[in-house]
């Protein structure tokens, strides 16, 4: 009996474990909208979103929780990656890659990329442009 109940207990362990180690990247949770300002794009964090403005490029990470600490928005980036009068509602828009972390930002007028990396910790937040 007891070694049926270790038996099922690694075999559970080893199922949740492939289950959550997949390298599928997540499926995009919105369409492109050429009409709004704001977006927000879901991680495979649970708790975590990526609000950007799709007019200029900026972002920030936004957390949702139920405790009173749990909540929060930070930026990603506050650099605008257009002078004002090319901004254009919908220009931007996010791709999610099969790490957890990254995300591809597209400029979908001229085909510019960049990669964002989000995180809880500062010194991990980065938005590089992709040459």
């Amino acid at each position: 009996m007891k070694t049926k109940f270790i038996t099922l207990f690694f075999v559970l362990l080893a199922t949740v474990s492939f289950a959550q180690s997949t390298s599928e990247a997540p499926t995009q949770n919105i369409s492109p909208d050429s009409n709004a300002v704001y977006r927000l794009f879901a991680t495979r964090n649970k708790f975590t979103f990526i609000k950007l403005n799709t007019r200029n490029g900026q972002m920030s990470h936004i957390q949702w929780g139920t405790g009173t600490n749990d909540h929060f928005e930070y930026p990603l980036s506050n650099t605008s990656l257009v002078s004002k009068e090319d901004e254009k509602n919908g220009r931007f828009f996010l791709y999610p890659t099969t790490n957890i972390y990254n995300f591809i930002l597209l400029d979908q007028i001229n085909g510019r990329t960049w990669q964002v990396q989000w995180s809880t910790e500062e010194k991990n937040r980065t938005v590089l442009r992709i040459y």
